[in-house]
């Protein structure tokens, strides 16, 4: 019997690996629902190859203008999750890649019909996950998450307790700007900073790679899905992206996960439960590993890099971290609008943390759905002022 799927945030990145996974083995899969904001063209793309029943569109005009062009199809349109019909839906696998805070209402639903979670977005373990776990045991739903560390620090730790991990490694590649001089930091472009060097990712979290954000994001993400000491985390360069992560057992031992820069790895062994052969994916090399075996490795310089400086108890702990992640989007949003210059990004969060409002919303315990958009909304705010007051 076909495996019933469901992608939200089917035009990005995740969203399109998944379906050319799926694309491949369509005896394996049927495509049910997928989800998207505004890519008219893909969009269109997906409903003719797929043939979804179910297509939610969040902007108004491409819904309104995809509704009327599949008026007399058999495919159901909706221009919001509230209106989809969720008690007749019955799903094994939920992939969820929507970018951003948009991406936790509708996670926390498909936890709901769903058998697998598998978990790209980042806001939803950021924000919501003492939610997002609470609703999936209700359920019986297992949760696998597809970011490549994640993905690879459960590889690897699978079948190991607390007190037998020393030290876990989450790579950065360091982004564009690892070898640039700080000094020239104050004249870095947009056009360069959403460059990564090894992967192909969309503007917002290429600009968080350069800063390193992603990686302090990634490791408030571990510190939640994973059951070890806080203190046991660590972010260590590696320039190449092959090694996703690194652990060091109290026996002596160290194992990391090694692959390709190519998402569709973590995606396929997630779908297939590791049973598969990648190489009817994907075209690997058999020497791949042969031309690669010069791997480096280094400390993360914080005057570089000073945001990984946000890794601390007051960040992490609580509600705080809703907090960095709605203010540096919206910094990340500004600068790619260019309103706001590179170096601009980390004073401004350290202004937000440093707000006398700011205890008032990051010692919130276990908020609810509506808090956390409470937090948010005020982070938001907050860093919208603090952007109007420094021009």
């Amino acid at each position: 019997m076909k495996k019933k799927i469901a992608i939200l945030g089917s035009t990005g990145s995740i969203g399109r690996s998944t379906l050319s996974i799926v694309e491949k083995d369509r005896k394996k899969f049927q495509v049910v629902l997928l989800s998207a904001n505004s890519n008219y063209s893909k969009i269109i793309k997906q409903i003719k190859k797929f043939k979804p029943k179910f297509f939610v569109i969040n902007n108004q005009d491409v819904y309104k203008k995809i509704k009327k062009k599949h008026k007399k199809n058999k495919i159901k349109i909706y221009n919001n999750f509230e209106d989809l019909k969720f008690k007749i839906l019955k799903l094994d696998i939920t992939i969820s890649a929507i970018v951003g805070i948009a991406g936790l209402e509708p996670t926390i639903r498909f936890a709901k019909i769903s058998k697998k979670i598998l978990l790209a977005n980042k806001e939803t373990i950021i924000c919501g996950w003492h939610i997002l776990k609470r609703i999936c045991k209700n359920n019986k739903t297992s949760i696998v998450p597809i970011d490549s560390e994640h993905f690879s620090i459960n590889e690897l730790t699978r079948n190991y307790k607390n007190e037998d991990i020393d030290k876990i490694f989450i790579t950065g590649s360091g982004g564009p700007f690892l070898r640039k001089p700080l000094k020239k930091f104050k004249n870095i472009k947009v056009s360069e900073a959403v460059k990564h060097p090894n992967w192909q990712m969309g503007k917002k979290i290429s600009v968080d790679s350069s800063t390193m954000m992603n990686k302090v994001l990634e490791v408030i993400e571990a510190m939640k899905l994973f059951p070890f000491d806080e203190e046991k985390y660590e972010i260590i360069i590696h320039p190449q992206s092959l090694v996703h992560a690194i652990v060091f057992f109290k026996n002596g031992q160290t194992k990391l996960l090694y692959h390709e820069t190519d998402m569709k790895i973590p995606i396929a062994n997630a779908l297939y439960k590791n049973d598969i052969n990648i190489k009817k994916i994907l075209k690997i090399k058999s020497n791949f590993l042969m031309k690669n075996t010069d791997l480096k490795f280094e400390l993360v310089d914080k005057k570089k890099f000073p945001i990984v400086t946000f890794l601390t108890k007051k960040i992490y702990k609580h509600s705080g971290s809703i907090i960095l992640n709605a203010s540096n989007e919206v910094l990340v949003n500004e600068f790619l609008k260019r309103k706001i210059p590179f170096n601009f990004i980390y004073p401004s969060l350290k202004r937000v943390f440093k707000d006398q409002d700011f205890k008032k919303y990051a010692i919130r315990r276990s908020p609810n759905i509506k808090e956390i958009y409470s937090i948010d909304s005020w982070a938001r705010n907050k860093t919208l002022s603090i952007i109007k007051n420094n021009k």
